[in-house]
């Protein structure tokens, strides 16, 4: 009988530096004020890294609340046994509600319409649930517009016995860059709710506008609650946004070289012929392509091999790409590659990525399929 081998052996895989991750959460907790609440986003996998573990060391690293963006996320973590209070960002449906209820998971509450139905379904059940309420000070997408949101407020807080409103947040739409005009004009309507309400006899505990941009750059938004979407995992927003001394990366992607070939003069490489050699040259075949999300780049970008940049040639498919090795020594099947991430003195920054898939960072990071393997070192 033949042993079935371990899953997660390919020769491809994302790699996650579990030590960093610590080191970056120590790092915000001490460039944060110790009054300040702090919420870690981990949704869409914790932007690739993996959820259920970007989860747990947070919650180690005193971090008071998580945030998910689908109901499955939030019950996968709390089938984790993860307790820490979770939120869903943007609107749940009435039977997303339900299983709000059943793993005691909080959602944003922004209309009075959905705030009768849902609390008619506590009051069924018995139960009073937390919910948090978003305000639109500008973004257009999910939460009530700000000059709308005092009469929906009142209703939850004075008609709706089975709904505590433990929170109310904003989202700003630019916060990162130079530029703060709209963000300021944002936090300013978010004030003139908070102020408003000041006027009532309305407490909110939890009031939180500030992403990772806001917690970096907006001091005056921190309010008494913050959100860590990509800063803990070494990322910033931004290239102009404040740096945190000791902030690293803790992904990186690496493949091991499966197959080397040698080309002669007008030898071609790749779907479509876009490169042909112009002398004899080596080339190293890798075990991941765009399937696996690596940019699609036509003789764009490079890899790092023996601690030196190899240059990609060809058009890469959708489970190969090909490198340009002519210029090293030694090089053998089975040596390490590194796509992104460090080898020796050379860095390939997830902002590499980004301009030759003229994206941005957070579609980098969380475009890195479940195909390959996550290894948590």
């Amino acid at each position: 009988m033949i042993d079935k081998p371990m899953s997660g052996i390919r020769s491809a895989w994302v790699e996650i530096d579990h030590q960093q991750l610590l080191t970056n959460f120590e790092l915000i907790n001490q460039d944060s004020p110790a009054h300040l609440k702090k919420l870690c986003v981990v949704k869409d996998q914790a932007y690739g890294h993996g959820g259920v573990v970007i989860a747990k060391a947070a919650r180690d690293a005193g971090y008071d609340y998580l945030a998910v963006e689908t109901i499955d996320e939030a019950i996968e973590l709390r089938d984790a046994q993860i307790e820490l209070p979770i939120l869903i960002f943007g609107e749940v449906s009435d039977a997303e509600f339900a299983a709000c209820l059943a793993y005691r998971i909080t959602c944003c509450v922004n209309d009075i319409d959905k705030a009768r139905r849902f609390n008619a379904l506590c009051l069924a059940q018995g139960i009073n649930h937390t919910v948090h309420i978003e305000i639109d000070s500008g973004m257009s997408r999910w939460g009530v517009r700000w000059s709308d949101a005092i009469p929906v407020i009142e209703y939850i807080a004075r008609e709706c016995d089975g709904l505590v409103l433990e929170g109310m947040m904003s989202h700003f739409a630019m916060s990162d860059e130079a530029d703060k005009t709209y963000a300021n004009l944002q936090h300013s309507r978010f004030v003139e709710v908070i102020e408003a309400l000041e006027q009532t006899d309305i407490t909110i505990p939890l009031i939180h506008m500030s992403n990772t941009g806001g917690l970096l750059d907006l001091p005056h938004a921190h309010f008494n609650m913050i959100r860590s979407g990509i800063l803990h995992l070494g990322v910033y927003p931004s290239l102009v946004c404040k740096r945190i001394e000791g902030l690293k990366p803790i992904m990186s992607v690496k493949a091991q070289i499966p197959a080397l070939r040698q080309l002669q003069v007008g030898d071609c490489v790749g779907y479509g012929m876009h490169f042909t050699a112009s002398t004899p040259m080596q080339i190293a075949i890798l075990p991941i392509g765009y399937g696996d999300g690596y940019p699609r780049v036509r003789n764009e970008g490079y890899v790092l091999i023996h601690g030196q940049q190899c240059p990609v040639v060809g058009g890469n498919a959708m489970d190969a790409m090909m490198v340009d090795v002519s210029h090293l020594d030694n090089v053998s099947i089975g040596d390490e590659v590194v796509l992104m991430g460090g080898q020796g003195d050379e860095w390939i920054d997830p902002r590499d990525l980004v301009k030759w898939k003229k994206t941005v960072c957070y579609e980098i990071l969380t475009g890195w399929r479940a195909r390959l393997p996550r290894r948590y070192v």
